[in-house]
């Protein structure tokens, strides 16, 4: 597998210096962060890109946002699950799929998002799959998926390992390969939906504004104990209703 020169993006970079001060009790449970000011004079960062990494670890979980008191450090969310594994370019389509646009496809190392959710160790190689869904007269989505390190899927999910190495850079998205290499292999999944706001990247490849509204999703997929995908879909203001099954 080709890895990219540039491993982390700058932004994830600057969310693993945070996500790290939290690990290490720098900032432990329930603690307050410094004010967004002082923190980026002490990280030696702009205001602006402290602003997105925060909000990144805001979507993951790690961070909430309380009025009157600022950033305060998480324990691990709770975990919530969708009925059924659809692909989301499906599920949004309302009978009309949304077309998927490869925007990268690419190989980095693991954040904390894919370390929590995917079991990754620190230097596994992991592909990235972000795009950009688009329909005819509707707002753009923008998602980002990984796949588990190769040596896990030639382990427990083979067809999905070979089905990903046969259709790079497909504009599918990830989640859809995996499905259509899964008629011998039973999956199960669960999802989380959060608010949260669009953010200045995404933003910008959208052409809105970075105060955007929007539904963070994130999904994990395993085949029996072991995650074989993770991914985070976001959803601003404009975006076809996301349909959520639940049963008692």
């Amino acid at each position: 597998m080709a890895v990219s020169g540039q491993r982390r993006r700058p932004v994830v970079a600057l969310y693993e210096r945070i996500a790290d001060a939290v690990h290490d009790g720098t900032y432990p449970p329930g603690s307050t962060l410094p004010s967004e000011p002082k923190l980026a004079a002490e990280l030696g960062v702009s205001r602006p890109a402290l602003r997105e990494a925060l909000l990144l670890l805001q979507e993951d979980g790690l961070l909430t946002v309380r009025r009157g008191v600022g950033r305060t450090v998480n324990d691990r969310p709770p975990r919530r699950g969708f009925e059924h594994i659809q692909p989301l370019e499906e599920l949004i389509g309302a009978g009309s799929p949304l077309r998927v646009r490869a925007l990268l496809r690419t190989v980095e190392e693991p954040t904390d998002f894919t370390t929590q959710h995917l079991l990754a160790p620190a230097r596994a190689e992991l592909r990235f799959w972000e795009s950009v869904l688009t329909g005819e007269g509707t707002a753009a989505a923008p998602s980002h998926e990984w796949a588990a390190a190769d040596e896990v899927l030639d382990r427990v999910h083979p067809e999905f390992a070979r089905a990903l190495r046969a259709t790079e850079p497909a504009a599918a998205s990830m989640l859809s390969v995996l499905l259509g290499a899964s008629r011998e292999t039973a999956l199960s999944a669960h999802s989380g939906i959060t608010a949260t706001l669009l953010g200045r990247r995404r933003g910008d490849q959208l052409g809105r504004p970075a105060d955007t509204p929007a539904v963070l999703v994130t999904q994990v997929v395993r085949v029996g104990e072991t995650p074989v995908l993770a991914a985070k879909h976001m959803l601003p203001t404009g975006t076809p209703a996301l349909p959520v099954l639940q049963s008692h």
